[in-house]
């Protein structure tokens, strides 16, 4: 693998044992680092029982407090903590504490919109805390990994042009009040949802650590929270055992946090055999849960299951019956005849869209799957195109990175190769998928058009792969090229796309009307998207070719 993405030289040495890749589902949290994993496939293969998880109370009896102030509510009303108290780390065990926190991050976490993670050194702190809401000239300390202390204001200035924290400042910066985590002594923890002070960072060498959660969604703390503690209690000396902290709010509400106690859900038998198309007696059914690390009993004709707290997924008894099909394996669900009379068929431009994807990935394109969201910048100003009007706008957009649905697969691809430049080149990407158009000659006043791109990276233009997997896939299509002017194919013709270098873009055509356009991306556009090497892409709407 690392021949294959780094170049042969940076593979001499390495070990030739095999390496596998998980895909996790998004919703299971608790797959996010290799404890949670390591902990699934042992319980799974009947190694270990589900875990329990608990909650001790401190050795001293003096339970740690963290009261809210009400300022708070202006711009982050929310707070859960929790203390995991003798700890050893690792070095792979303290890489894994800190990458759970991004990938949470990135998650349930919304980019920090919702929650935001912050972890400390318990014996660098003087309990009890408060989190409070101050004026950013108030809030004076030394972030984390700097040498200098910096007021708020000073702090938003300084990462402005930081790649990996400047996206989080629009969370707060406008506001008049940042949120602070403070210790008894004022000492500065955090700064959610943008960083940590210096004075409390963990390291391998940390024993006690403090766990703060701010947030404007407190579900989303809860499972954080619990996601974070639950998957590095083993590494404590009271394995599995968390030390609880106190929340007081503004209103004098007191919340003991984390709650780890399970949920209890009932269902049936029936439900699942008939939900899966199988027939499985109630034994059955609760091994295959317990495999799954759901403890489960059997009373009378129901099953009574308990969730633990890692499994914030399950939601509903289908998403019981989901860990028992899981379990029992998809492949060995009994194929059976429809009992409706009617013949199935692919829908045509589905059928149209998986042979394109073939005759791509034939051609050593690897298929990318981007959100068909995007900012209003990313679709037009990055790619040099004028906003017309045409797309289809958010009415109430979260956040600048999701305002419109896209009208062309580049901005997806371009920030596709952007993530992943680190590889070795070429990278040879495609996409067969909606874009998005207003129409308002229809009743939804709107039009999904199946669009195909491809792209070529490397540190030439490859101009030539783009046109010779364009020629490809509509030789394919059994699409003749043909004379400019003629009907009966498709030609090409030079043209001024301004996403394309000058002289180097051309428009396709189809039956005399333009069904797309390829090129080398013009050096501004792979700028905007941060993008080192020379780009060739195509993009046309396959949609005609039915």
């Amino acid at each position: 693998m690392t021949s294959k993405e780094q170049g042969a030289n940076k593979a001499e040495g390495l070990s030739e044992r095999g390496i596998y890749r998980i895909d996790i589902p998004a919703n299971r949290h608790d797959l996010l680092c290799p404890e949670g994993i390591i902990r699934a496939l042992s319980i799974y293969r009947g190694k270990e029982t589900p875990t329990i998880y608990n909650v001790v109370k401190p050795l001293n009896g003096e339970i740690i407090k963290l009261t809210v102030k009400p300022e708070t509510k202006s711009i982050r009303p929310y707070v859960v903590a929790a203390v995991i108290r003798n700890i050893v780390f690792t070095e792979d065990a303290y890489n894994s504490f800190i990458d759970l926190q991004e990938k949470l991050h990135n998650n349930i976490c919304r980019k920090r919109t919702l929650v935001a993670i912050g972890t400390h050194d318990l014996d660098t702190l003087k309990p009890p805390f408060t989190y409070e809401a101050l004026k950013p000239e108030e809030i004076v300390f030394r972030p984390l990994n700097q040498n200098l202390e910096m007021n708020g204001a000073q702090l938003i200035e300084f990462y402005k042009t930081d790649a990996r924290l400047g996206k989080f400042l629009h969370i707060i910066e406008s506001s008049p009040v940042f949120p602070v985590v403070l210790d008894s002594a004022r000492t500065v923890c955090s700064l959610p949802p943008i960083i940590n002070g210096d004075h409390s960072k963990i390291s391998l060498s940390t024993r006690n650590v403090f766990i703060e959660c701010t947030a404007t969604d407190i579900t989303k703390a809860r499972t954080v929270l619990n996601t974070v503690v639950t998957m590095f209690s083993q590494y404590s000396s009271t394995k599995f055992g968390v030390e609880p902290v106190l929340v007081v709010q503004s209103d004098g509400l007191e919340t003991l946090y984390p709650d780890l106690s399970s949920r209890k859900m009932e269902t049936t038998v029936d439900f699942i055999n008939k939900s899966i198309g199988v027939n499985l007696n109630a034994e059955q059914v609760v091994g295959y849960l317990k495999k799954m690390g759901l403890e489960s009993s059997i009373n009378y004709s129901k099953i009574l299951v308990e969730v633990p707290p890692t499994r914030s997924d399950i939601l509903h008894e289908c998403d019981v019956m989901e860990d028992v099909a899981i379990a029992f394996g998809f492949n060995n669900i009994p194929k059976t005849t429809p009992k409706s009379i009617t013949v199935a068929k692919p829908n045509p431009i589905n059928k149209l869209s998986d042979i394109v994807r073939k005759e791509l990935a034939l051609a050593g394109f690897s298929e990318v799957l981007p959100l068909i969201l995007c900012s209003e910048k990313e679709n037009f100003e990055f790619l040099r195109k004028e906003n017309k009007g045409e797309a289809v706008r958010l009415a109430n957009p979260k956040t600048i990175e999701y305002e419109v649905v896209r009208t062309s697969l580049l901005p997806g691809v371009l920030k596709t190769i952007q993530c992943n430049k680190h590889l070795s080149l070429p990278l040879k990407v495609f996409e067969v998928s909606d874009v998005v158009f207003k129409d308002d000659s229809i009743a939804r006043r709107a039009r999904n058009q199946r669009n195909m791109c491809a792209m070529y990276c490397s540190k030439v233009s490859g101009f030539e792969h783009i046109h010779g997997v364009l020629d490809r896939v509509l030789a394919m299509l059994s699409v003749p090229l043909v004379s400019q002017g003629t009907e009966d194919g498709y030609y090409i013709k030079e043209s001024s796309n301004p996403t394309f270098f000058p002289g180097r873009s051309a428009d396709v055509y189809y039956e005399n009307k333009v069904v797309g356009s390829f090129g080398i991306v013009h050096p501004v556009v792979l700028k905007k998207f941060d993008i080192g090497f020379p780009c060739s892409a195509v993009e046309i709407n396959i949609e005609p070719f039915l």
